[in-house]
């Protein structure tokens, strides 16, 4: 296999010389070389072997070196049965030249017919829903960090950064190249993965963990190449992060790390049409930016951006919001993304969702380049340094944004510090300095500092601890965060204890807080048993908690909340969850709703509410969780209908995807209905190309729009981008009046040294 900079994988040119079997390659003549072998301590040893002759990517494994060459194998079951042998079995082969590393998996199937349809989309959420196979990749072999490299049959591939075996960075992306191809009986892998798509350690002989992963969905059932501990309620597929249980790689001459230089520029043009009063006005645009990526050392990459645009970023999807705080919106610009992982704090990626709830945030990217109202500020420009130094990770970012008169914007610098140290086995400590410049009349910056520690012991305790403050002119005393949170989260118990103590002038402008001035104690326990020879259920899941909110203040309660829920995970992957709620609510102010214009007046006010959910798994025809509440609010009632993360196959490639959300709200001083519709769908014309359109209608503003994209990697790393935004108000008589809409086109180039 031959790599060229900036062209990609191109089997034509492959120029490796045909050096002969050696007995060091392929041990004694006609005897094929093992693969695997033990250490002292009974771990699984693979041995990566050097190419010999022509290897052709096309996922076939035909060439002659997979039959000189014993696979890896004896996969052991995760789920259904832990420990067992895998009912399908599964081989792989790790080879290496001076350009990559290349992998080759066969998967046997003996029932490819009962497929569900696969999704091609890279980084697709569906991806892991269906038949697919995970690799991991421990490059400085530390077992706690690492690379994951996805794959399925329909040739969908998806990568990500994983930090301490917990925090995983789906975004994180980086040039390689898989194939896949199907036999009678089964479906096969090959994977090429450039030398300089990863960061390890200095050496020319690399020592490196690694393990595999295989989903059988059509069996629910998940294999593993080396036992790995199952805990908490968390998907299997996060199992893989567990890079203290995986297989060591050895074998791999690898070049030395070179000093990585990536260029990206770009070029843009847009039409946009804008209400200026009663009319409707056309504006064209066109710019240019650039984005370029250094290593400077051999695990410190500094990433600089100039005239930043995110035209290609999908809308945020919309949401009904029935509380008294502020909607969390996740980030979704490819900038901020990639370099997360180092940035996360106090462990809050471990949220449902990645939605860090009631727990304070001191950095989220959003607050850069972004304002309140989820207008996009133009950016001027910045830098970001992330990798290692030993055991120190290291994040600094500097970013500024240009003022924007039509926003009511000025500009303004962003800056964040963040260094974290690996101490003991599977554990960390940190700390993490923001600081948002002056503007505007804003005479002085606003700072935040903090210190972290992610403690991990054995397979399943973790202790999470943070302090915060802040410093704001004019605010002076209360300006603290603080949290300690202890779980145990084996596979059958569970329990979570945590205190939060949030000051009322705490105010972190790059950071996210949802409410203040509070003291949180939460209890959360957990047993979830599985029954031996029960042909529908797979396992039971009984948890209760408590939580309650103190006014740190005065002591006033504010807020409490008993819980208790019964759930069910069919073994056909279906999930069946019944929940009671018992909250109390007690408000001091009038308090307005986000979604409505009600406004709930002081007093007490307890609410009782059951609320029951079904998820239909990826095998279905029509898949999607499907949600139902009734009870209490606020002195009335409520009503909730919802479903989402569906997804129908309408033709072959083409998915999609609806979402609905319907509340009827029934208070004494005003009926109303907070109703969000939206639907995304999605043609696939490869892995490479796709045409999406999300489609919303937000009731609460009377909100029509559509985001449509046309994407279209034409190279490995180079995009064209063709983007429509359109925005329409549905108050008026007949067809919705226009209130806004966008074209634009966009085109990234990639090359790399």
């Amino acid at each position: 296999m031959f790599w060229a900079p900036g062209r990609g994988f191109v089997p034509s040119l492959i120029i490796l010389a045909v050096v002969g079997f050696t007995g060091a390659a392929f041990g004694q003549a006609g005897v094929p070389a093992a693969a695997t072998s033990r250490d002292a301590d009974g771990r699984l040893i693979v041995h990566a072997i050097r190419l010999p002759e022509m290897f052709v990517l096309d996922g076939k494994l035909d060439e002659a070196i997979y039959t000189q060459v014993q696979p890896a194998g004896g996969f052991v079951q995760a789920e259904p049965n832990f420990g067992q042998p895998a009912t399908e079995q599964t081989q792989l082969w790790v080879f290496f030249d001076d350009q990559a590393i290349y992998v080759g998996i066969k998967c046997f199937d003996s029932g490819m017919d009962q497929w569900s349809s696969l999704d091609m989309r890279r980084d697709g959420q569906n991806l892991t829903r269906g038949e697919n196979i995970g690799l991991a990749l421990d490059t400085f072999h530390d077992r706690r960090n690492g690379f994951l490299f996805g794959a399925n049959p329909a040739g969908g591939m998806a990568d990500s950064a994983v930090t301490n075996e917990r925090d995983s960075n789906r975004d994180w992306n980086t040039i390689w190249e898989t194939k896949t191809s199907k036999f009678d009986g089964g479906w096969s892998v090959e994977m090429a993965i450039p030398f300089k798509s990863l960061r390890y350690g200095a050496g020319d002989t690399q020592t490196w963990g690694i393990n595999l992963r295989r989903t059988v969905a059509w069996k629910n059932e998940t294999t593993f190449l080396t036992e790995v501990p199952l805990g908490g309620q968390g998907s299997v597929n996060s199992a893989l992060f567990k890079f203290s249980s995986a297989a060591t790689l050895v074998g791999i001459q690898a070049p030395p790390v070179s000093r990585l230089f990536e260029i990206k520029p770009y070029g843009i043009s847009s039409m946009k049409t804008e209400q200026k009063g009663a009319d409707l006005a056309n504006k064209g645009s066109a710019n240019v930016g650039l984005d370029v990526k250094t290593g400077v050392s051999e695990s410190l990459v500094a990433d600089f951006t100039y005239n930043t645009d995110f035209a290609q970023v999908e809308d945020d999807e919309q949401q009904v919001n029935l509380t008294r705080f502020s909607l969390f919106f996740p980030e979704k610009r490819e900038f901020f993304l990639e370099g997360q992982g180092i940035f996360t704090f106090g462990g809050y990626a471990q949220r449902r969702n990645n939605n860090p709830g009631d727990m304070p945030l001191p950095f989220f990217s959003r607050r850069i380049g972004i304002d309140d109202e989820g207008h996009a500020i133009p950016m001027l420009g910045g830098g970001r340094m992330t990798g290692r130094v030993g055991k120190y990770s290291l994040g600094l970012l500097n970013i500024q944004t240009k003022e924007d008169a039509d926003l009511h914007q000025v500009g303004t610098n962003f800056s964040v510090v963040r260094a974290r140290r690996d101490i003991l086995r599977r554990s960390n400590v940190g700390v993490i300095a923001i600081n948002r410049s002056a503007y505007g009349e804003r005479e002085s910056a606003n700072q935040t500092y903090g210190a972290d520690g992610i403690f991990s012991f054995f397979q399943n305790v973790n202790i999470n601890t943070f302090a915060q403050k802040t410093a704001t002119p004019g605010r002076i005393g209360s300006d603290t965060a603080y949290r300690a949170q202890f779980e145990w989260v084996p596979d059958r118990y569970g329990i979570a204890v945590e205190q939060t103590r949030v000051g009322k002038n705490f105010n972190p402008e790059v950071g996210y807080v949802r409410r203040f001035d509070f003291v949180r104690n939460f209890v959360d326990l957990r047993f979830s048993p599985r029954p031996a020879h029960n042909r529908f259920v797979r396992r039971y899941i009984y948890t209760g908690s408590f939580d309650r909110f103190e006014r740190q203040s005065d002591g006033t309660l504010e807020t409490r909340i008993a819980e208790a829920t019964f759930g069910a995970e069919l073994q056909n992957a279906d999930v069946l969850n019944i929940q009671y709620l018992d909250d109390f609510e007690q408000l001091s102010i009038n308090t307005p709703f986000f979604s409505s214009t009600a406004i709930i007046a002081p007093g007490r006010y307890p609410m009782r509410t059951l609320h029951a959910d079904y998820e239909l798994s990826a095998q279905h025809a029509v898949s999607g969780l499907v949600t139902y509440d009734q009870g209490g609010f606020y002195g009335g009632t409520k009503t909730s209908i919802g479903y989402s993360r569906g997804r129908v196959e309408a033709v072959r490639n083409l998915f999609v995807e609806p979402t609905l959300s319907l509340n009827w709200v029934d208070l004494p001083q005003k009926k109303f209905a907070a109703n969000v519709i939206s639907s995304r769908a999605t043609y696939l014309f490869s892995p490479h190309a796709l045409l999406s359109a999300l489609l919303q209608f937000n009731s609460s503003n009377h909100a029509l729009s559509t985001n449509a994209r046309f994407r279209w990697e034409y190279r490995p790393g180079s995009d064209f981008f063709v983007v429509y935004n359109d925005g329409r108000d549905t108050r008026g008589a007949g067809y919705p009046d226009l209130t806004g809409r966008t074209l634009t086109v966009k085109m990234t180039r990639f090359f790399r040294r």
